[in-house]
This record gives C-alpha cells, sequence and structure tokens, in this order.
C-alpha cells in the first residue's frame, strides 16, 4: 500500500512539473512574440517662402565735431527715410533704433596721435514686415543711397541688413508629421516583405525637431559650419522633421 502511495505521489509531481514547464514555455513564447519589433523613421519635408521680413539700416559717419556730426547723422536718416517711404514702406513698418556715439579718445589703449576723427556716429533704422517681397525689392537698390552721399555700415554682428523669417511652422506641422508617419510605415511594411514577418501594432512614436533652413543650406559653404545668418538669407526655406517609430512584428 505504500509502494502505490508513493507511485501515486510520484506520478503525480511530475504530472504537476510537466503542465508547469508546458505553461512556463507558452508564457515564454509569447513573451518573446509581444518582445520583437523594428524601428523605423519617418521623413517629411517641404519648401516653403519666408513671411516675415527684418531689414536693418545702419549710417554710419565719422567727425571731429560732435553738433555737425549729429546734424549730418540726422540727415542721413531723414534720407533713409524718404527713401523708403518713395519706394512704398509703409511708415508703420519702419522702426527707429539704435542712435550711438563713441568717442575714440575715451577708448583704453587708444593713441591719441594717430586718431583721425574723434567720434564715430551711427544709426539703425529698421524696418519689419510681412511683405517680403517688396523688401527684397527695395533693399536691391541702396545704391540710390549711395548717390544721395548716404553711406550704408556693414552689420558689426555678422548678421545679414535682411533676415528672411518663416513664422508659420504651425499651420503645417499636423501635414508634417502624419507624412512623415506614414512613411515611417511604408519602411516598416517593406521590411516585413524582405524579412518574412508580419507587421503587428504601433508601439512607440517619438517626434524629432522641426528645422527651417535656408533652400540653398545643404549646398552652402557654411551649412553645418556654424556660420552666421545661414538660415536667415534665403526668402525660401526648407522645413524637415523626422519621427522615429517602433511596430512589433510577428
Amino acid at each position: 500500500m505504500k509502494d502505490k502511495n508513493k507511485i501515486f505521489i510520484a506520478l503525480a509531481l511530475l504530472i504537476g512539473l510537466g503542465l508547469n514547464g508546458y505553461f512556463i514555455g507558452r508564457a515564454l513564447k509569447h513573451f518573446k512574440g509581444e518582445d520583437r519589433y523594428i524601428s523605423v523613421k519617418g521623413f517629411s519635408e517641404r519648401e516653403v517662402k519666408a513671411n516675415f521680413a527684418v531689414w536693418t539700416i545702419k549710417t554710419r559717419i565719422t567727425t571731429n565735431d560732435l553738433v555737425e556730426g549729429s546734424r549730418e547723422i540726422e540727415m542721413n536718416k531723414l534720407k533713409v527715410l524718404s527713401f523708403l517711404v518713395n519706394n512704398e514702406i509703409k511708415k508703420d513698418e519702419i522702426i527707429q533704433k539704435n542712435l550711438s556715439v563713441t568717442d575714440k579718445l575715451a577708448q583704453e589703449y587708444i593713441n591719441s596721435n594717430i586718431v583721425g576723427f574723434r567720434y564715430l556716429i551711427e544709426n539703425s533704422i529698421q524696418v519689419r514686415s510681412e511683405n517680403v517681397d517688396k523688401i527684397q525689392e527695395v533693399s536691391r537698390m541702396t545704391d540710390e543711397l549711395l548717390k544721395a552721399g548716404v553711406v550704408i555700415s556693414n552689420n558689426r554682428e555678422y548678421q545679414p541688413a535682411v533676415q528672411y523669417l518663416f513664422t508659420g511652422l504651425n499651420d503645417i506641422k499636423p501635414q508634417m508629421l502624419s507624412e512623415a508617419t506614414q512613411n515611417a510605415k511604408k519602411a516598416a511594411i517593406e521590411f516585413t516583405k524582405q524579412s518574412d514577418v508580419t507587421l503587428g501594432n504601433l508601439r512607440k512614436a517619438s517626434q524629432g525637431l522641426f528645422s527651417i533652413i535656408d533652400r540653398d543650406a545643404s549646398i552652402s559653404s557654411q551649412a553645418g559650419e556654424g556660420g552666421y545668418g545661414t538660415n536667415v538669407n534665403d526668402i525660401y526655406k526648407k522645413v524637415k522633421v523626422v519621427v522615429n517609430v517602433e511596430y512589433a512584428i510577428k
């Protein structure tokens, strides 16, 4: 009788271990199936036109007479304003910016014996407009100011005189994200065809940063080199975005 009980207990243990192993194996198989996935990237790019322009016009004179210099810089300012208005730039788009006076003799380490003109006077006028075509047209006519005796100064901040900006990113974001996601799915489907697997559900999606660069920045000598103003020179821009997507596979 005792021997029969021992046999019964042994059989029960074997059956229990077998069932346990079966269910563990099923669980592991299910887990591995759920853990299989692919990661793909989706890309969207479109060309847009700048919808806002900022044009900084800086005039500069040198003089030894501060009073006379003030009169001259004021005359130059009036000539610039007249030039802008006569070329159909709206008055409410014109802003008087900085007026600065530099006394060279007051600067440290300056040899007064070699200073030509004591005062450097600079005046800045800025045009901010949504009419980018008009700004582009008029900004190419500054030789008329030179003929009128107004010298346009170079921008010492190493930025272009005219900056073209695109401010409508929020209007095109949804469409571009949708397009990038669809392109990612196409790439995933192509992968499954080549790999003899079945595409499953979307596991995860993450959006990369949107970038706005000048249309020809990719072939510009400044592109990728951290050049100033690289993305504000061109009236036409490229907007790009990349999304990272994970799909389960079976």
